[in-house]
């Protein structure tokens, strides 16, 4: 039987050290990058924790702005953050940003993430799926949804009809399962959302050609838990659903980042 000579042993040791350590970067760029966006009445930091829990796990987390104008505004703010990220890209959506994230077209997109999320079809609008008499349930009324007039130059003559959350409402209504320190800090970066985006026909439906994941919020004040279920079954997304409120996303962001791995891994 032939032996192998020391040298030629190193060298395969070698070889073989070089195929683990070119091949150790290779599995890490699998993953897909996962962008957030977020929704209504809130702003880039309600995904923080479920931005964390992903990094944890080795994700590339990226957490555009949504300028909450309108569904094909927003939509196209979302494509113009995303456009140089290489490789797949999974598009998670919380409350508003479920509209629009189903209006973004984008290529390297390969799945879709509703968390409590409006999931419209094209030519409906979101107001629409707070439907009180097939949906009842949502406090999202006056006197907790407070209107103003804000500075927008995409608005009439500079200005537009903002919907807000009245701060005395928010803990109560928008996120009851979080603590007082939490939610004051949701309110201190509260954004206001034109009134008319909930208005606003939706166009293509992203999820008519991508798979769909979809996490209920069954304590959800806002959506009612019947309308996503509704939503999530339309559109025949892999559902899930957690005792949560609205804001599942910051009450329970484990839950929320183990759904957006399923998908992403799927």
């Amino acid at each position: 039987m032939s032996r192998i000579r020391p040298t030629t042993a190193v060298a395969l040791a070698a070889g073989l050290s070089a195929c683990v350590l070119t091949a150790a970067p290779a599995l890490a760029a699998e993953n897909p990058t996962v962008v957030l966006v977020h929704g209504a009445f809130a702003d880039t930091t309600s995904w923080d924790g479920v931005a964390a829990a992903l990094r944890a796990d080795g994700y590339r987390v990226v957490v555009p702005d949504n300028p909450l104008r309108g569904p094909a505004n927003d939509a196209a703010a979302v494509e113009r953050a995303i456009a140089g990220i290489d490789g797949p890209i999974v598009l998670v959506g919380h409350s508003y940003g479920g509209a629009v994230i189903t209006n973004v077209d984008d290529p390297d997109v390969t799945a879709l993430v509703y968390i409590a999320a409006f999931a419209p079809v094209p030519g409906e609008p979101t107001q629409l799926l707070l439907d009180p008499i097939r949906f009842p349930g949502s406090r999202l009324l006056p006197p907790v949804l407070q209107l103003e007039l804000v500075d927008d130059s995409q608005g009439v003559a500079g200005k537009n009809l903002d919907g807000y959350v009245d701060p005395a409402s928010f803990h109560e209504v928008f996120a009851q399962d979080v603590d007082d320190a939490t939610a004051a800090e949701m309110i201190a970066h509260q954004r206001s959302i034109a009134v008319a985006a909930n208005l606003e026909l939706s166009g293509p439906a992203a999820w008519q050609h991508l798979p769909s994941w979809y996490l209920v919020s069954g304590e959800d004040r806002v959506i009612p838990p019947a309308s996503q279920r509704f939503m999530a079954g339309r559109i025949g997304a892999t559902t899930s659903e957690i005792p949560a409120s609205h804001a599942s996303l910051v009450a329970q962001p484990q839950a929320v980042a183990e759904v957006i791995e399923r998908a992403a891994g799927s």
